[in-house]
């Protein structure tokens, strides 16, 4: 239940369009609803500013469904992360206003106009086998109300690909750095930029990559300092990370036109 929602429900009881017994239903979900196999979080937009996102590995497409109808009911701009095309054909069957991003596994569900901040997140892949990750990254941010861009295929195997774009590195107020094999393109930009970097290790890489865990030890291990680092392949908590500190004196949103 976001704040717009409620606001609309005092509304309404205020100027007599409906009974304080009916908004007491309405309002008998908040904080939350138990569907039996998962509590829905009504609340957390109002706490947090986002609606609760849905995880869809590991559940059925059937308590997608389920969750994804009771969230509706109450918020807009629904995300759903690690989605299939099966599960974006599912959840189409309760509502046609949805968007499948499939290099980022995401769907939204009921997407709003997005409003855009004055502070930039760009998204940083070394290579493309990174996409995916970085995508999820870059497609969260903007779900969130960011400006993003992206700035992909730099890594440090052909440094001079990355060098050529220094301008867009220190124009951004959040850089998210995406990188598997060695993970080092994290600590090269850190010691470029004055500006927090949240690094990504992805599973990509040969058999002493580890599945991302060289990467991610790599990272955690840098030299350059103002890198943090997110858990292997977690694309989604470095967009949702980058648009909590991009928004921080945010003086002002404006509404994308497009």
């Amino acid at each position: 239940m976001d704040a717009e929602y409620l606001r609309g429900l005092l509304e309404s009881v205020k100027e007599g369009r409906i009974s304080i017994d009916k908004a007491l239903v309405e309002l008998r979900d908040l904080p939350f609803e138990d569907l039996g196999f998962a509590k829905v979080d009504h609340h957390r937009a109002l706490r947090k500013g986002f609606p609760e996102v849905i995880y869809c590995k590991g559940k059925s497409i059937e308590q997608i469904k389920q969750i994804v109808k009771a969230l509706t009911a109450r918020s807009d701009n629904i995300m759903a992360t690690r989605a299939d095309r099966n599960i974006f054909d599912a959840i189409r069957e309760i509502s046609d206003d949805v968007v499948y991003y499939e290099l980022a596994r995401i769907v939204v569900v009921r997407p709003v106009a997005r409003a855009t901040t004055n502070g930039i997140i760009l998204v940083v892949a070394a290579g493309t086998a990174d996409l995916p990750v970085a995508e999820e990254a870059a497609v969260t941010a903007e779900v969130m109300g960011n400006t993003v861009k992206r700035l992909y295929d730099v890594g440090v195997a052909g440094l001079h690909r990355l060098l050529s774009h220094r301008e867009e590195l220190l124009s951004a107020r959040v850089i998210i750095v995406v990188a598997g094999m060695e993970g080092a393109l994290a600590s090269v930009i850190g010691g470029m930029v004055d500006k927090p970097i949240i690094a990504v290790p992805t599973s990509t890489g040969y058999g002493a990559s580890f599945h991302g865990l060289a990467a991610l030890l790599s990272m955690l291990n840098s030299c350059a300092s103002g890198v943090g680092v997110v858990n292997i392949d977690n694309g989604f908590g470095a967009g949702y990370l980058a648009a909590l500190i991009n928004k921080i004196g945010e003086p002002a949103t404006r509404v994308d036109d497009e």
